[in-house]
């Protein structure tokens, strides 16, 4: 009777380690594929950008009669938003492959109509892209993991980052009527806080993809890890944004 108790408490070990296994190297798989299309988008951007640059293109995006942006940036730019807003409603209702592919249309528009910004660093100082590429990566990885491995719960920064997130937007959609509030202390302070909101956004949206995990039903996993890239980038690129805005600040 002994060994038959013993024998069951062996084989009860075995699958439940087993369990474990498979289910921390399925969401091991899920995050790599997420990441993986994560930094296949921030790849895109970067080769959209400089083809953008060098090619030509960014003649077509700047009214060099005016000094500033032209209609074809504006309709890139807010086309891009409107892209990323209904790609994140329809997510789950297309085929993975279909979101996939529209995160990479986003992320070429991007690339594009970051090209004003890129070419502004390139001539007052090259070396500055180089340098917010690799603080806004070293905070990337730092605030993921955080997220990642943390027990609080994170949850309560819901609402606080969506409301900073729309008062960036506002203030972004303000300075292209008005360029002049961007300068001075109030637009160093508007870089902190849009770096501190995606920071922040970044270790939140890597606790909610982990739990989401747990629950969401095994046909929408590849849906979702679309989705959980597609944030990420946004929170990457746009705290590279900010970065590179403050290293080049008068």
């Amino acid at each position: 009777m002994a060994n038959i108790k013993n024998k069951v408490k062996d084989t009860t070990a075995r699958n439940i380690s087993a369990g474990a296994a498979r289910k921390t190297g399925g969401i091991e798989a899920y995050l790599k594929r997420i990441f993986a299309m994560m930094f296949g988008a921030v790849a895109l951007t970067a080769v959209a950008a400089y083809l953008t640059i060098w090619g030509g293109g960014l003649q077509h995006l700047i009214n060099f009669q005016t000094g500033g942006l032209s209609a074809a940036y504006y309709l890139l730019l807010f086309g891009g938003v409107a892209l990323a807003i209904w790609a994140q409603v329809r997510v789950f209702s297309m085929k993975p492959s279909t979101a996939a592919l529209l995160l990479a249309i986003y992320a070429a528009l991007v690339g594009i109509t970051m090209t004003p910004m890129i070419a502004i660093a390139l001539a007052v100082n090259p070396a500055s892209i180089l340098m917010a590429f690799i603080i806004a990566a070293i905070m990337f990885a730092c605030m993921a993991m955080f997220g990642y491995k943390t027990v609080k719960d994170l949850s309560f920064l819901g609402t606080f980052l969506f409301m900073g997130m729309i008062g960036l937007i506002l203030v972004g959609i303000a300075s292209f009527i008005w360029p002049a509030i961007m300068g001075g202390a109030f637009g160093t302070i508007v870089c902190f806080i849009g770096v501190l909101v995606f920071a922040l956004f970044t270790a939140y949206d890597m606790q909610t993809l982990k739990r989401a995990y747990a629950v969401i039903g095994e046909g929408q996993k590849d849906s979702l890890a679309v989705l959980g890239a597609l944030h990420l980038y946004i929170s990457f690129i746009a705290m590279f944004q900010y970065v590179l805005s403050l290293l080049n600040r008068e």
